[in-house]
């Protein structure tokens, strides 16, 4: 059975999306700590919205029941309803979110009032809006931003409120590959690029516009940047959340190309001669050798070439 919580529903909304929730808990469709995202069709608005749903337990009952499995401790299903399923794009940031909530849960009434109810209205702004309020910020210096996440470059944020130093980490979090190159290359990049501590960029929010320090960046990055501020134009967060999944795609694209020009390259010298000429020309080659070159460093022959690239690069 669910019993209500808090809602800002309308009565009539809110019953049934109670029974669409019910059918889904039968049919055992809500997994633990895992959202989904649906359309549901509610009679107020008169139309089918996008509804983001997750089930989860109390973060200190989820232990209590780990010692002892026979106590039924008290789960939940929290519920964000937007205009349409476009709420899918920003499915992780809003399973992170639960996860902050599961911490200040309490069935306690002033809890409920302090805690609960403003971290549940404010859903849209903390885990939809950041990237397109670093884009707001950054204007033509989201370059160097989006060079520092493709690069695992480290960040240090200084003199920002912390609302933005949080929107800056969760932009650099968004944009970087991680979860998309092997996990072990991942490592390596940030183990190499922390160790190059004067690589750190600086980030100073002081003043209205923030000013960076040590910050590189390569025209593929300011290519992309163009496309994020002409799309600012509009005010769409979910435009910001796409551009960004296509800024890395065409990354794991370009990566993947390199790779094969590099297999090609291990027997052939014309298609060393390719593999040149595509670093050269895509935009972002100092990036893509770093990764080629972690990512091949057991590799003998395929280091060679890298080697080479990098000199011909270098010159």
């Amino acid at each position: 059975s669910l019993s209500l919580l808090d809602t800002n529903l309308p009565v009539e909304a809110e019953t049934e999306l109670r029974s669409f929730l019910a059918k889904r808990l039968t049919k055992g469709a809500l997994f633990e700590g895992m959202g989904n995202v649906v359309s549901v069709g509610l009679s107020i608005p008169e139309y089918k919205v996008g509804c983001y749903y997750c089930r989860f337990q109390q973060e200190n009952l989820l232990e209590m029941t780990t010692l002892e499995s026979d106590v039924n401790a008290p789960e939940y299903v929290v519920c964000f309803l937007g205009g349409s399923e476009k709420e899918d794009t920003f499915r992780l940031e809003l399973d992170k979110y639960i996860q902050s909530l599961k911490i200040n849960l309490d069935l306690e009434q002033k809890t409920l009032e302090t805690s609960v109810k403003p971290h549940l209205s404010s859903w849209f702004e903390n885990a939809v809006c950041p990237i397109q309020r670093v884009v707001q910020l950054f204007q033509e210096k989201l370059a160097f931003l989006l060079h520092a996440a493709l690069s695992y470059t480290p960040v240090e944020v200084k003199n920002a409120d912390e609302r933005t130093e949080k929107d800056i980490s969760r932009f650099l979090a968004a944009a970087s590959l991680q979860g998309l190159v092997q996990e072990g290359t991942m490592t390596s990049l940030c183990i190499a690029m922390t160790e190059e501590q004067h690589k750190s960029v600086i980030i100073d929010c002081t003043g209205p516009q923030p000013q960076l320090h040590n910050a590189g960046s390569n025209r593929f990055c300011e290519d992309w940047m163009h496309a994020f501020v002409n799309g600012a134009e509009g005010g769409n967060p979910f435009l910001f959340r796409q551009i960004l999944e296509n800024f890395k795609l065409k990354a794991i694209q370009d990566i993947n190309n390199l790779k094969r020009f590099i297999r090609q390259a291990e027997m052939n010298h014309y298609a060393l001669f390719k593999c040149y000429m595509f670093l050269k020309n895509c935009g972002s080659g100092d990036i893509l050798l770093k990764i080629v070159k972690v990512e091949h460093a057991e590799m003998p022959e395929a280091r060679n070439v890298v080697t080479v690239l990098e000199e011909f690069m270098r010159e």
